[in-house]
C-alpha cells in the first residue's frame, strides 16, 4: 500500500514557512521518496500570510495542490481558522500554541499544541520556530531519522549562511523531543 503525507504549513510571512517546507521536501528526497513543494504567499511576503504545500509520497504524486490535508501546520491564528476545516478526518493539526490562543474546535482530528515560539526563544534561537515546528513534523511523520533533516537543512541553507546551520539544527531538535 503506497502512502502519501499531505501537508500544509501556514503561517506569516517571515515564520519560515517556505523553508520549513523545503527542508521537509529535501529530507524525503533524501529518504527516496517522491516530493512536491508548493508555495502560496501574499504580495507583500513578509509579514503577509504565507502557506506551502508538501507532499512526500512512496508513489509519484499527480498533482501538488492539497485540498484536503492529512496534517496542517498553522503557526498564527489566521492560518488556524482558514484551514482548520479542510483537514481530513483522523488528520492530525499542528498549533504554534505561543502565538495560537485558539482551540481547535474539531473532535475528529488529533491536535498537538506545542509553543514552538517559545521553546525557540526559550532556547536563544529567536525566530526559529518554523524549525522547532520542523522537528515535530518529522517525529510526527516517522518517516525519516534525525541525520536526514540535518542533512537537509545542511543543504538547505546556502552556503553564505552555513554559520546557522548548528542553531537551525538544535531547534530541530527540540521539535523532534516535545511531547
Amino acid at each position: 500500500m503506497s502512502t502519501a503525507n499531505e501537508i500544509v504549513i501556514a503561517g506569516f510571512g517571515g515564520q519560515g514557512v517556505l523553508f520549513a517546507g523545503k527542508i521537509l521536501v529535501y529530507a524525503g528526497l533524501l529518504a527516496g521518496k517522491e516530493v512536491s513543494w508548493l508555495p502560496s504567499y501574499g504580495p507583500e511576503m513578509r509579514g503577509g500570510t504565507a502557506n506551502i504545500n508538501v507532499i512526500i509520497s512512496d508513489t509519484p504524486i499527480g498533482s501538488p495542490i492539497i485540498t484536503n490535508p492529512g496534517m496542517l501546520v498553522a503557526m498564527n491564528q489566521p492560518s488556524l481558522e482558514k484551514f482548520e476545516n479542510d483537514v481530513q478526518k483522523n488528520g492530525l493539526i499542528i498549533v504554534d500554541s505561543s502565538l495560537i490562543s485558539l482551540k481547535v474546535k474539531r473532535t475528529d482530528i488529533k491536535t498537538c499544541y506545542i509553543p514552538a515560539t517559545k521553546l525557540a526563544e526559550d532556547a536563544e534561537l529567536k525566530g526559529l520556530a518554523n524549525m522547532v515546528m520542523v522537528g515535530k513534523i518529522a517525529k510526527e511523520l516517522g518517516i525519516f531519522d534525525l541525520d536526514i533533516v540535518k542533512k537537509a537543512a545542511s543543504k538547505s541553507i546556502p552556503a553564505r549562511k552555513q554559520d546557522l546551520l548548528a542553531p537551525n539544527i538544535k531547534a530541530i531538535e527540540i521539535g523532534l523531543a516535545y511531547c
